[in-house]
């Protein structure tokens, strides 16, 4: 994990000034979460604690949380062992992932005793233990039993006891004979597992950048390496060692180019090269806020987005069905005409014909050649009535028509309204995004309302860029705000766009009544490009009118929009383009 025993060590030197901090107030939002209020000379500090296995730590907190009503057994226990409790000391054995918070408390009876905190950073195995004076485990968070861990338990009124620890250097302290006599006795051989091995405390980032440094991004072995790509090595160790001594650490974070964030370190990041992002953070508890709160929301809008999908894709199938059923139906209504012409030739053969036959065999005089045509006949029916059947079909096959038509085509722009909901849901990026997209099926009447007191939150503005030519453009995040940025938003002379043929965003170049350059309308059209279905294509037709020229027609659906007067551009979606000029 990113978090490892280095980082930690950065972490604890923030910490440090929150020694002779008093105990304000102790929250514990979820079962896994603390946050201790600790007040200082220069104000209150939220001191923030999780045990989750994939998002364990322990930072100062600026961010806001509810808490529950009625405080957790733990945390009641926290406030009993820790209330107005004075921090005297943070410490750290070597690079273990473990901080101990050391507090002066007054006991029962009246006695000043040290309460120590044990925030344990291991992952899965991660904890949170409150340890007496005496070195015994209160309680911890997570109580760890015989059916969990033979190795180590933690349990009330029993010693705390380390985890079981590796024998490993400590990068801080270890020599350069000592790490170049490790390096060639170590397995595995490739050299950023091998130093995973040697070293306490280093995640496998740490490791990666400083073989990529030493390699100057060639692969390296640990039982080869030497000269000049040694003395690298141990310069980037080395030089590791004085920004976290120094506290001169560098916090990045590294992301993807769809913005999900993939790592973070407290040095400079190098070794992805042109394929990530790498966003430097002033702090590392401002690091872990930002990437803790960011990795949760972007998991909380995933799952949110996974069920928007599922609804989406059975609505599309399921109106696919029906707009296939209904064309069989159609085609069906396409031997209308032999109905007329069966009901024609019996009413003209009516005195050749007898209750009871089961077929007539008649000339179809309609041919010129007069053809012998057999005609099946309901026994039960006299002539007349079944003359009247098939008439009786005529109709009604020419009514299922011509609704079947009409049901087909809404059929068909239900379709493609739900592929623009789609492509919206693609590219959101928020939870407001997702709200919104429900909010607006839900009044579309695709889902239901599931009724609460809470509101909605506002939705985003629309997304804005300013071209190269200084021109502010707008996109739409959803059909709704489409409708609106294009209908009522929109000023007569500004300049509209919309992927021909496809679903996409609307786009709008806003002129002020001035002609913007061709430059301005070609980036805009890159822009609707890249915000359409059609982003990953090579070539993407984009029409772009004056605004006065779109109409929305009568009962459409939202998004829906006709224009005329327009012209057509051909441009590459661009994906830098496009994030270089968002605003």
């Amino acid at each position: 994990m990113a978090l490892d025993g280095a980082f930690l060590y950065a972490v604890r030197n923030e910490l440090l000034p929150l020694i002779g901090g008093r105990v304000e107030k102790i929250h514990q939002p979820s079962r896994e979460e603390v946050i201790i209020s600790i007040r200082t000379r220069s104000g209150s500090k939220k001191l923030y604690i999780s045990s989750n296995a994939g998002s364990a730590r322990v930072h100062i907190t600026e961010n806001s949380v509810d808490n529950p009503q009625t405080p957790p057994m733990f945390c009641m226990l926290l406030r009993k062992r820790l209330g107005s409790g004075k921090l005297i000391d943070i410490r750290q054995d070597g690079l273990e992932r473990i901080l101990f918070l050391d507090f002066e408390c007054v006991n029962e009876l009246g006695d000043v005793v040290t309460v120590t905190l044990a925030c344990e950073i291991m992952g899965r195995c991660s904890n949170l233990v409150i340890i007496s004076h005496e070195g015994k485990v209160i309680d911890s968070i997570k109580r760890v039993d015989e059916d969990m861990s033979r190795e180590r338990l933690v349990l009330p009124g029993m010693k705390y006891t380390m985890p079981p620890r590796d024998d490993r250097l400590n990068f801080l302290t270890a020599e350069p004979e000592e790490i170049v006599s490790r390096l060639r006795s170590t397995e595995p051989k490739e050299l950023s597992k091998a130093l995973i091995r040697i070293f306490e405390g280093i995640s496998p980032i740490l490791a990666r950048e400083w073989a990529f440094f030493a390699g100057r991004g060639a692969h390296l072995e640990s039982d080869t390496i030497d000269g000049d790509q040694l003395d690298r090595l141990l310069f980037v160790i080395k030089r590791t060692k004085g920004q976290l001594e120094n506290s001169e650490c560098c916090f990045s974070v590294a992301s993807d180019k769809e913005g999900q964030l993939k790592d973070f370190s407290f040095i400079r990041l190098s070794q992805f090269g042109t394929l990530m992002y790498t966003k430097e953070i002033p702090t590392a508890s401002e690091l872990l806020d930002y990437f803790y709160s960011e990795r949760d929301r972007a998991a909380r809008t995933k799952q949110r987005a996974n069920d928007l999908f599922k609804l989406l894709m059975n609505l599309t199938d399921r109106t696919s069905r029906r707009i296939a059923a209904q064309r069989e139906e159609l085609d069906a209504c396409a031997d209308k005409e032999h109905a007329k012409l069966c009901g024609d030739l019996i009413s003209a053969n009516m005195y050749r014909i007898q209750k009871g036959d089961s077929s007539a065999t008649v000339e179809n005089f309609y041919d010129e050649s007069c053809p012998q045509m057999t005609i099946e006949l309901d026994v039960r029916k006299t002539p007349a009535q079944n003359a009247q059947h098939y008439y009786n079909e005529y109709k009604k096959s020419v009514t299922a028509e011509e609704k079947l038509a009409v049901q087909i085509q809404k059929g068909e722009e239900e379709l493609q309204y739900l592929e623009s909901v789609f492509d919206s849901l693609t590219r959101a990026t928020s939870e407001n995004d997702i709200i919104q997209l429900r909010l607006e099926l839900r009044e579309q009447g695709y889902v239901r309302y599931a009724g609460g007191k809470a509101k909605p939150p506002k939705a985003l503005p629309p997304i804005e860029y300013k071209s190269s030519d200084g021109f502010t453009i707008l996109v739409g995040r959803n059909n709704k705000q489409n409708d609106q940025l294009s209908l009522k938003f929109a000023e007569k002379s500004d300049i509209w766009l919309h992927t021909q043929l496809i679903t996409g965003s609307h786009v709008l170049i806003l002129t002020d009544g001035a002609t913007p350059p061709d430059k301005t309308i070609e980036e805009a059209a890159i822009i609707a490009a890249v915000n359409s279905s059609g982003r990953n294509s090579g070539l993407v037709p984009v029409d772009y009118c004056l605004a006065k020229f779109v109409k929305k027609p009568a009962g459409a659906k939202p998004g829906k929009v006709i224009f005329t007067n327009y012209k057509t551009a051909f441009v590459k979606p661009d994906a830098e383009l496009e994030q270089s000029l968002r605003v």
